[in-house]
């Protein structure tokens, strides 16, 4: 199993830099070409199950993105609700698995309804995470507070089990909202800080990642949060070892 966890692979969300396709920055497209069979079987699994739509467009999106980079593929199919009760030997066949992006609570309900934890742990191929796919692939997931009400309200559960593909917290698309304003608070300064005593969380821009193989490597700029603490731990067009991080 290979893992590359993004904070978005098509380039910034807030449009500060155009990226056709996926996004080269960090060697993210070279990177997974070392790792990527002819003729793959890939298949996206959706954050938001019940949005068909979306979904389809969402997966044609990223079947067009990956062709236009010349990426082999055989098939690139769609899992959300109206295909959910695959077994672990079906999931087995793909060669690529795409956790895409949206809302980590509702993507980590999907999660568990498909039980995707246990079908996924033996899984011999290329997994990409996409921002919340990111997120939930770790074994206790943070759920950042990103809709209105969720940072006030104390039933909001901010720590689920994910799906243990790796125990690094991921927070993605950091130049986007590192100054935004939650339910009154800042969502970093008065909200994530908080939650980061004694809970280390590895935060991304857009064009950077996680690569998962041998050991956890970090490309691209990236920041460290623990104990209410923030500091730059790798630079645009760098690589760190997770492992060789003080966390």
């Amino acid at each position: 199993m290979v893992i590359f966890l993004t904070s978005s692979p098509t380039g910034p969300l807030d449009g500060s830099r155009k990226v056709d396709g996926l996004d080269k920055k960090n060697h993210f497209v070279d990177e997974l070409k070392k790792y990527w069979k002819n003729n793959s079987r890939c298949c996206m699994i959706a954050a938001s199950p019940d949005a068909y739509k979306q979904n389809d467009d969402m997966c044609d999106f990223f079947r067009e993105t990956f062709l236009k980079e010349h990426f082999s593929i055989q098939c690139f199919d769609l899992i959300d609700r109206r295909y959910s009760d695959f077994t672990k030997d079906e999931l087995q066949k793909y060669d690529v698995i795409l956790l895409g992006g949206g809302h980590v609570p509702t993507q980590n309900q999907f999660f568990k309804d498909i039980q995707l934890r246990e079908k996924i742990k033996d899984f011999d191929g290329i997994i990409i995470g996409i921002s919340a796919g990111s997120m939930n692939s770790a074994d206790i997931v943070y759920c950042q507070p990103e809709e209105d009400g969720e940072a006030i309200n104390p039933e909001f559960q901010r720590w689920i089990s994910g799906l243990n593909l790796t125990k690094t917290n991921i927070i993605p698309h950091y130049q986007m909202v590192k100054d935004r304003y939650l339910d009154g608070m800042r969502l970093y300064e008065d909200i994530t800080y908080k939650d980061s005593i004694d809970h280390p969380f590895i935060v991304l821009v857009d064009g950077s990642y996680l690569l998962i193989d041998k050991h956890e490597t970090i490309y691209g700029e990236s920041y460290l949060i623990v104990d209410e603490h923030i500091q730059l731990i790798c630079h645009e067009d760098e690589t760190k070892r997770i492992d060789e991080i003080e966390l």
